[in-house]
């Protein structure tokens, strides 16, 4: 080959390289463009992929899932209808063009600042719950630490850049985790667009969810974007794909979209759901003392647990050999132990499927003849 000719060769591999980088290194684990990044199993909170998940960073607008669900709980007790001022729409940033006067209930200020990163939202319902934003901040830092996000503070609900606002690519992972198990909070950030009504003036807007993830990734269902000069871009995901769940962080990423494609890609080939079902399970053991000799014992149902796909789980029936009378249906008399990595992850119970009275013992005739006697001689 002439010197020229391997000339072009590198110059189009390097383009190539450049345009077109590597998803997955040798080992199978993503390569990523973020900063710090994180994918995590929701089952049970382990890490399967990080990249400088502790280092603090600014999170931009990420920073609106604590300030939404810290709302939506509100909501949950009084979703009280909130009068926009004007002090509270005066804020930078995107919007979701609250005027003053506007009247909106505090879930609909939840889903504005959850689709369309509505900063105006964000301090109006900061305000609304906290009765002033460094209050609410306070509420934020509260919860922040209850969930044991220990590397986070938050000074604003909005998310704009401030020293002292800060969290990790791990941290984010938890917040978006307890998150997603608000139901309101889930229903919102699934919607590809969402029509929010007005209380006043009586009207309704229809506005697009900003995450493009879920347009791009099938098994997508939340969570938030994220962005400003000093943050970068920053993504929240969680998806869902037979009976395994994800989140995904990346902060500070160029290549947001297709960095969580590849981190979903790799959670949901590095875990397995198993359904642990029992329902099916029956047997009969030995009675002693019983009316009838046997009990008949049935299994139950325990939802579905989440390994890694490489361990191994294993089912071990645990029974005795009899049961001494009386039985009563629904006693539990056993369990079935799921056991991974050396943990018991899961357990369903075995219960008698019937009762079983006690017999009576037989007296004999010495028994008989001394209850004479007591009888004879008894006062009534």
């Amino acid at each position: 080959m002439t010197g020229k000719k391997i000339f072009c060769f590198c110059f189009a591999a390097f383009c190539a390289a450049l345009f077109f980088p590597v998803r997955a290194a040798a080992d199978g684990e993503p390569q990523v463009s973020a900063r710090s990044a994180v994918v995590m199993n929701a089952d049970d909170g382990s890490v399967l992929y990080a990249k400088n998940e502790h280092e603090r960073r600014a999170i931009a607008s990420t920073t609106k899932i604590m300030t939404s669900l810290l709302t939506l709980e509100a909501a949950a007790v009084n979703n009280k209808t909130v009068t926009i001022t004007a002090d509270v729409i005066r804020v930078e940033g995107s919007s979701m063009g609250l005027k003053v006067g506007d009247r909106l209930t505090l879930h609909d200020l939840a889903a504005g600042m959850l689709l369309v990163s509505g900063n105006d939202a964000a301090n109006s319902a900061a305000v609304a719950v906290g009765g002033t934003t460094d209050r609410f901040a306070a509420m934020m830092n509260a919860k922040a630490a209850a969930l044991g996000m220990k590397d986070t503070h938050f000074v604003t609900p909005s998310g704009l850049d401030d020293d002292n606002h800060y969290s990790t690519a791990y941290d984010m992972a938890l917040l978006a985790d307890a998150a997603m198990q608000n139901g309101d909070f889930s229903q919102i950030v699934s919607r590809k667009s969402m029509r929010i009504q007005y209380i006043s003036p009586n009207t309704s807007r229809s506005f697009q969810n900003h995450n493009k993830l879920l347009r791009l990734y099938p098994y997508c269902d939340g969570v938030k974007t994220g962005f400003t000069k000093k943050a970068g871009r920053c993504l929240v995901s969680s998806a869902e794909k037979n009976g395994v769940r994800l989140i995904a962080v990346t902060l500070n990423d160029p290549d947001d979209w297709k960095d969580h494609e590849a981190l979903l890609n790799f959670g949901f080939s590095s875990l397995t759901s198993h359904k642990i079902d029992d329902s099916a399970y029956r047997v009969e053991i030995p009675v002693v003392g019983g009316e009838r000799s046997r009990v008949p014992v049935s299994g139950a149902s325990a939802g579905s647990v989440v390994t890694r796909s490489e361990e191994n789980l294993t089912r071990t029936v645990e029974l005795p050999r009899f049961v001494y009378a009386p039985v009563e249906t629904g006693q539990v008399l056993g369990r079935v132990r799921y056991v991974c990595g050396g943990k018991t992850v899961a357990e369903t119970e075995l219960a008698a499927a019937g009762n079983i009275p006690g017999t009576v013992p037989q007296k004999n005739w010495l028994q008989n003849f001394w209850d004479g006697i007591r009888n004879l001689f008894s006062f009534h």
